[in-house]
């Protein structure tokens, strides 16, 4: 019977051991996450600061009298302008939903056919994909501008999709993750008489399920914050997203728009806390993954 150190506890059928080094973990633990999780409580916080509060001089961090006037000067900063602050939110929920489902179907896709299907010259296809994960995208800005130019879509949400849909880090991300089916499972599907389309539909992509599930993460963050497509692509206001609003506030902010600008940054912020919140499972399932059970 092997005996360890430490203060034993039994609640019904669990059974807790407290010792020294499990209480220093979690405690080392905790101060990590309290660190991390500074900023997040510093922009909520700040989002229901008073003006006084904004303001003050040495700056406070947690917020003493919470108001929700901040919020209601967000909607008079944006009054003067013809587009309505609730369009700019509209414009990024849709431009980020349409890019992370359009993402995840080619990725899931591309992966598993350049794996798991006999295609001409995949190795060298794969090798370029990932050739190009070693260029800055910065790098790609002009051509794509061109391409996007020269196919009429400046000025429209596609030009803000399309640019981020094929990326080569989705693949690579979901193909290293489709590495791991087993091929005698899809060639028993065969056997049975099974499509390609159903195989991807019925065991490929449920198999896949938390690799893309990480992706939407990565993808809807990535398209919610992105100020630089807008700016190069739209030149309409009412097709522009929630972070050239916010820059249009913080430029011609006063002090009195300080407010404003905190409430709108926490705004900004919710969406991606509440994805990453839905699927923080599944990430977490995504890096424990050792194949199939």
């Amino acid at each position: 019977m092997k005996v360890t150190k430490g203060l034993h506890l039994r609640l019904g059928r669990f059974h807790l051991t407290i010792s020294a080094s499990r209480v220093f973990v979690y405690l080392l633990v905790l101060l990590m996450v309290a660190f991390t999780a500074l900023p997040l409580i510093y922009v909520i916080s700040t989002a229901f600061k008073p003006l006084d509060e904004l303001l003050r001089f040495p700056p406070i961090f947690f917020v003493r009298n919470p108001t929700l006037d901040n919020f209601r000067d967000l909607l008079f900063a944006t009054s003067s302008s013809s587009v309505p602050f609730l369009r700019y939110v509209m414009n990024s929920v849709f431009v980020a939903a349409v890019t992370v489902f359009l993402t995840i179907l080619v990725s899931s896709i591309g992966a598993y056919s350049l794996v798991k299907l006999d295609l001409p010259f995949k190795g060298l296809i794969f090798n370029v994909i990932v050739a190009t994960l070693m260029f800055p995208t910065t790098l790609a800005t002009i051509p794509n501008y061109m391409v996007i130019n020269s196919l009429g879509l400046m000025n429209t949400y596609m030009s803000l999709i399309i640019p981020k849909v094929a990326g080569a880090f989705g693949f690579f991300f979901v193909k290293q993750f489709c590495d791991q089916l087993p091929d005698a499972l899809l060639e028993a599907a065969r056997l049975d008489g099974a499509s390609e389309w159903k195989i991807f539909s019925r065991i490929v992509f449920p198999f896949m399920k938390p690799a893309c599930s990480t992706l939407v993460v990565f993808t809807f963050i990535s398209s919610w914050n992105d100020s630089f497509a807008p700016l190069v692509y739209i030149t309409d206001d009412a097709m522009r997203t929630l972070p050239l609003a916010l820059q249009s506030i913080g430029s011609g902010a006063t002090l009195a728009r300080a407010g404003a600008m905190a409430a709108a940054t926490f705004l900004s912020t919710v969406p991606t806390i509440i994805i990453y919140t839905i699927m923080q499972r599944r990430v977490i399932a995504t890096m424990a993954y050792s194949g199939i059970k």
